[in-house]
């Protein structure tokens, strides 16, 4: 039934609002698939130590996430990225390499990638309640959800010393840096 809904709403949106959530859409599958590179890559390094447990719940929520990404990417007709090839690598390196420091460099990465992540979602809530509430009411009920998730990720990777990590504030900054070019480049690619 969510899916006849979902028919009618697109019908009944401006080409800007179509627009706009496409371009939501494609995004965030994109940084779900990359997310779930970076938790495969992490788990590569770290899953059989102390640590794996706590990865492995924050990457199966995160493959809860790209699904339900996947399962709009359809229902919204909306074109993935045609760079998700290069995320699933970046992704993975990124996740290895920062696992490669140990669990504070793995938590560093979480930290500094979900910390861009909620930013993102918070704009897009902005945006969506903006444009209409109502009409993106189950498109808000799935990135709020997310963000909130992600959110629990960050403040993990706090608890598990992130900012002990060698270089803390350069490896932050420039992950959150890369995690803007991701962001700016999937939604218009």
């Amino acid at each position: 039934m969510a899916g006849i809904g979902s028919v009618v709403l697109r019908r009944a949106m401006s080409t800007e609002t179509k627009r706009m959530v496409d371009k939501f859409i494609r995004v965030d599958h994109a940084g779900e698939v990359g997310a779930n590179f970076i938790y495969r890559g992490q788990m590569a390094v770290l899953g059989n130590t102390e640590v794996g447990r706590v990865i492995q719940r924050m990457w199966d929520q995160e493959k809860e996430h790209m699904a339900k990404f996947e399962e709009l990417i359809p229902q919204y007709r909306v074109r993935p990225t045609v760079l998700l090839p290069i995320w699933n690598v970046a992704g993975f390196v990124l996740g290895a390499g920062s696992a490669l420091l140990g669990k504070e460099g793995a938590m560093a990465c979480t930290v500094a990638v979900e910390d861009s992540i909620v930013e993102h979602y918070n704009s897009q809530i902005r945006a969506l309640v903006e444009d209409d509430p109502e009409k993106h009411k189950e498109l808000l009920e799935v990135i709020k959800k997310f963000r909130d998730d992600e959110l629990e990720h960050h403040d993990t990777g706090l608890e598990h010393d992130a900012e002990a990590a060698p270089a803390y504030e350069t490896m932050s900054n420039v992950i959150k840096g890369g995690c803007k070019a991701a962001i700016w480049l999937s939604e218009r690619i």
